[in-house]
């Protein structure tokens, strides 16, 4: 037998050791997770949900090279307290953010801090909300508060600035900065993407701007909606297009012309309530840009006002309101494709997670009304949609009952990160792997705080499952309401007295005590919350 040069022998050992060594790291690649998530985005108002008020075509990537969730809630339908429980993976009650003003607990462990420590790169751009110095995430620039629309200033870890741009733009170039030049790629990052849009006063760019109010939308069925089969809570909310949307601050309207037609809705200058607090943000520019597509909506104002019917005026606030709406979701969508593609360019895609959520649900108009807060659909429910390419199946929809709470875990499951033990949510990992036979839950938890506040939403607390809403309202009423989710998808009828729908009652409200034990709420929680929000 001819033996073996040694050079020979050696290269074969260097082969065999080299092959030994990747059998024994088999494990598998840490995926990258680019979290985006904006503020008070419909899921009416994105197409793959429904396209009778917009096409959003890069949010709809998500979906068709994806999953749709159509039961994605949230546990507090208001933006600080459900970022809060994004990060901590825990509810409101327990994370001790209840509310925009109480504050966050920041002893509570979020989940960018776990990641940071396992050897994520981080960062966070955009909106948080709270606090001043997120924890766990090595770069940041983030909005103070709710932030601008218009040359937004941003906190910083060198201090804070103000950039000349339009915010949605702004937020995305830093992503994308960060993305291109400062990520390590030796690591595997966790990226949060936070859009201000579309919050309140809905400012799109002004060549979206001058689009939209070019545009007519479709009426919801219920925009007149008289609340009569519902409680105290929908008659006394203060969130009517007609009654409490501000002509200025909402509808564009000068100052100036609603003095001239005697004060159609008083204006308290330089005030949130004023157009102008806004659109004196920008430069020369800027504002020569806008001026004259708000003279052009006040002029339509001051010729149809005078004459206009109660319903015709709550027409016109509708319109000028999803005109505004949608033209900033549009520049979120537009967005969302520079980010997308530069996944895809850049050999990114293939091992990153994508997730598009907002965080909660809004009123276009349904039921008369605009804003959020309460546990019904259009507010509770939230757009979520996740792409993994070769782990979740693309074009795939799930309606198992899914929220917020349940992101954390999710996210630190597929990176392979141990969960705290006092996280409350639940990881989707196998609605993502098409496990749903391993998905167990069949109702979730819902509570809402900040009561008396803006818009007079009342207290409240419920049990949701596919076929049914259970809710009781407390604080200053002491009511019950009980919605049949598949006979009554809008929500218009109480059937919580009718004696059809008793074994219902009583079988929900067995359940909702043990999810409030689960979840460890309770009567002498919501009297600790009600005392501390008097102080």
């Amino acid at each position: 037998m001819k033996s073996l040069p040694l050079f020979s022998l050696v290269a074969l050992g260097l082969f065999l050791f080299q092959s030994c060594s990747e059998k024994k790291e088999q494990k598998p690649k840490k995926p990258n997770i680019l979290f985006i998530m904006s503020d008070d985005h419909a899921y009416q108002a994105i197409s793959a949900y429904s396209d009778h008020l917009i096409n959003t075509p890069n949010i709809d990537r998500l979906a068709k090279e994806g999953i749709v969730f159509t039961n994605a809630s949230v546990t507090n339908s208001i933006c600080a307290p459900s970022r809060a429980t994004i990060l901590t993976g825990k509810h409101t009650h327990i994370n001790g953010k209840i509310d925009n003003h109480n504050p966050f607990d920041t002893t509570q462990v979020t989940f960018p801090q776990l990641f940071q420590k396992a050897g994520y790169q981080t960062a966070m751009f955009g909106k948080l909300h709270f606090g001043n110095n997120p924890k766990g995430v090595d770069d940041f620039m983030i909005l103070p508060g709710q932030g601008h629309y218009i040359n937004p200033d941003f906190i910083t870890q060198k201090g804070d600035t103000t950039i000349t741009g339009y915010v949605t733009d702004i937020i995305t170039d830093m992503s994308l900065e960060w993305l291109d030049k400062k990520r390590d790629p030796s690591k595997p990052f966790l990226l949060m993407y936070l859009h201000k849009a579309p919050h309140r006063p809905w400012w799109p760019r002004a060549d979206k701007f001058k689009e939209y109010t070019q545009k007519t939308f479709p009426l919801p069925e219920t925009l007149f909606d008289d609340y009569s089969n519902r409680g105290t809570a929908a008659k006394t909310a203060e969130m009517n297009l007609l009654h409490h949307m501000q002509y200025s601050h909402d509808s564009k309207i000068w100052p100036a012309t609603l003095e001239a037609m005697g004060d159609v809705q008083p204006v308290v200058e330089g005030s949130q309530a004023d157009v102008n607090n806004e659109f004196n943000r920008g430069n020369e520019e800027q504002k020569s840009q806008y001026k004259p597509i708000i003279d052009a909506i006040n002029q339509d104002f001051r010729e149809k006002w005078p004459t206009m019917t109660d319903k015709e005026k709550m027409i016109w606030k509708y319109q000028r309101y999803m005109q505004d709406y949608l033209g900033s979701i549009s520049s979120v969508d537009d967005n969302v494709g520079r980010v997308l593609d530069y996944l895809d360019n850049n050999g990114l895609a293939e091992n990153t997670i994508v997730v598009y959520t907002s965080d909660q649900g809004f009123y276009l108009g349904e039921h008369g009304w605009f804003d959020k807060r309460f546990i019904y659909d259009e507010s509770f429910k939230t757009p979520l949609l996740i792409r993994w390419p070769n782990e979740i199946k693309p074009g795939t929809t799930e309606e198992e009952m899914v929220q917020n709470l349940d992101f954390a875990q999710t996210f630190l499951e597929a990176a392979q990160i141990k969960a705290p033990d006092d996280m409350q949510g639940e990881s989707l990992m196998p609605l993502l792997k098409g496990q749903a036979d391993e998905w167990n839950r069949d109702a979730v938890y819902y509570h809402y705080y900040e009561y008396p506040s803006v818009h007079m939403v009342k207290r409240h607390y419920g049990i949701v499952t596919k076929e049914y809403k259970l809710a009781h309202f407390y604080y200053d009423v002491d009511e019950w309401e009980l919605y049949d989710r598949i006979k009554d998808p809008k929500e218009m009828n109480n059937v919580y007295d009718d004696p059809d729908y008793a074994d219902v009652v009583a079988k929900l409200k067995k359940e909702l005590a043990a999810l409030r034990v689960k979840y460890k709420d309770s009567k002498e929680l919501d009297d600790k919350y009600i005392e501390q929000s008097k102080k």
